[in-house]
């Protein structure tokens, strides 16, 4: 079973509602498990080597987003304010900075507008660019600058103003 096979079987998945899939071929085997659209677990056991993988994936809708730029909005209302709150497209690891001896994209209290870069986030060895979709002032940074991040993470809050 090749990758390509795999990531449609964990979209099948995804898109069904089964909360637990097994496959077991000669000298393969791999289990799927949905956790209440939050994660994917996927074990893999290649049974020839007695070797295990086992990884967190994005759940397959999304997968879409760091193979690709997708026009889902990472940005959503806050139900009591004003506010709108930036979240993560993807999984991966958040960065304040474009390199380490530069100054970071966005801070609190500046002002922003419609793609200006606010943040990279790091997933399997790609950097992603996420822009702001609205203009407004940043209110809070959500996020540790180098910390792993997950799908749908709030990451700053904005004042469109």
């Amino acid at each position: 079973m090749d990758i390509k096979e795999i990531q449609n079987l964990i979209k099948f998945v995804y898109k069904s509602g089964v909360e637990e899939v097994k496959i077991e071929r000669e000298g393969f085997k791999i289990t799927i498990k949905t956790k209440k659209d939050i994660t994917k677990q996927v074990l893999v056991e290649d049974i020839s080597s007695t070797n295990t993988i086992t990884s967190q994936a994005v759940s397959p809708t999304h997968q879409g987003a760091v193979q690709e730029n997708s026009s889902h909005s990472q940005a959503t209302k806050v139900e009591n304010e004003n506010h709108i709150v930036v979240k993560s497209p993807i999984i991966g690891t958040f960065y304040r900075k474009p390199s380490p001896d530069k100054p970071s994209f966005v801070e609190v209290g500046k002002s922003v507008v419609e793609g200006d870069i606010l943040c990279v986030i790091e997933a399997m060895k790609l950097f992603n660019e996420i822009e702001s979709e609205i203009s407004g002032k940043i209110v809070k940074i959500l996020a540790e600058d180098q910390s792993p991040i997950e799908f749908d993470q709030p990451l700053f809050i904005i004042d469109p103003s």
